[in-house]
């Protein structure tokens, strides 16, 4: 017993959101990565980003406009005048007006969906992809990503990396990724906050067992 208190113990000193980079190369790029998906002000501004600077290109196909309003305090005024630039409706699917075969055409394969990118990718990916763009003169966009090498994405983001200090440029970095953070799970707060009540709840009912355990054996020696 002594043994299983001492991993639930450690499970929950030394358990949590961990963001593992995965390469040397990844690592170079994340200075400045501080993304909060418990800052709602943040996520309203990288949903502001993402729409702003994204989504005429890339969809959030599983996400609605009237959700994201919701769960990020954006009233339905806000929405129409700030996030929504197509004919969609606050109910409708975040989808834009890019037909498939123009993106395969403009950039050798259409834009990927972005719901899903940081659980597929890591957060830490993402921001260091948006983070380590350069000049190339031989990549018929201009620009190629030391992350991810012969990427057809243009640099988007140039006037406004050129434009901001790097600390306002990494802020900016954390809000968008953040926002991507919560479009992959929205209820990614509630499930911590549930788990913090799971893991108090089994530690509670260990000590008790423990207790129990001590008391049944006494009576039997």
């Amino acid at each position: 017993m002594r043994k299983m208190l001492i991993i639930y113990l450690s499970f929950i000193f030394f358990s949590g959101p961990t963001f593992s980079a995965g390469s040397m190369d990844l690592d170079e790029y994340l200075e400045g990565m501080n993304v909060k998906t418990s800052d709602v002000r943040s996520l309203q501004r990288g949903a502001k980003n993402f729409f702003n600077n994204c989504s005429g290109c890339h969809t959030l196909q599983y996400m609605r406009y009237n959700q994201i309003a919701e769960d990020l305090g954006i009233t339905e005024d806000q929405l129409m005048q700030n996030l929504i630039f197509t004919e969609s409706s606050p109910q409708d699917l975040v989808m834009n007006n890019m037909l498939s075969e123009d993106g395969n055409r403009w950039f050798g394969k259409a834009p990927p969906d972005l719901t899903l990118v940081t659980r597929r990718k890591s957060p830490e990916y993402v921001y260091g992809f948006l983070n380590s763009f350069y000049e190339d003169n031989g990549s018929p966009t201009g620009v190629n990503n030391h992350v991810q090498e012969a990427s057809s994405m243009p640099h988007v983001l140039w006037d406004i990396e050129e434009r901001f200090s790097d600390q306002e440029y990494s802020q900016f970095l954390n809000d968008t990724v953040g926002f991507l953070v919560y479009a992959g799970e929205p209820i990614i707060e509630k499930r911590k906050s549930m788990g913090v009540w799971v893991i108090g709840f089994l530690l509670i009912f260990l000590i008790l067992s423990y207790a129990l355990y001590k008391d049944i054996w006494r009576e039997v020696k």
